[in-house]
């Protein structure tokens, strides 16, 4: 993952994003009585969840398999308690 990526993903969890993984159950288009597990993980804002949204309404207007269910689970990567300031610094060269 580049470093770029890494301060990207820190600041969203800076502003309150957190890890979302939702576990996507859809119904095989061909055989409509079978189901298909798909995992997704982004940064998302609980309890509104706007990226997984946005991701569902996709999922429903361009893709044939139809949603049957979705379980969502989320954590605070990142919580004020892990993060402090510090006033002394030191390098080691």
């Amino acid at each position: 993952m580049k470093q770029r990526d890494r301060q990207s993903d820190l600041k969203k969890q800076l502003a309150g994003y957190r890890l979302t993984t939702a576990e996507i159950l859809y119904r095989l288009p061909d055989h409509p009585a079978l189901l298909q597990s798909f995992i997704w993980q982004d940064y998302d804002l609980a309890p509104k969840f706007p990226v997984l949204r946005r991701f569902l309404d996709f999922w429903e207007e361009n893709l044939d398999g139809k949603l049957h269910s979705v379980q969502v689970a989320s954590t605070a990567l990142v919580t004020p308690g892990e993060l402090s300031h510090k006033d002394h610094g030191f390098s080691l060269h």
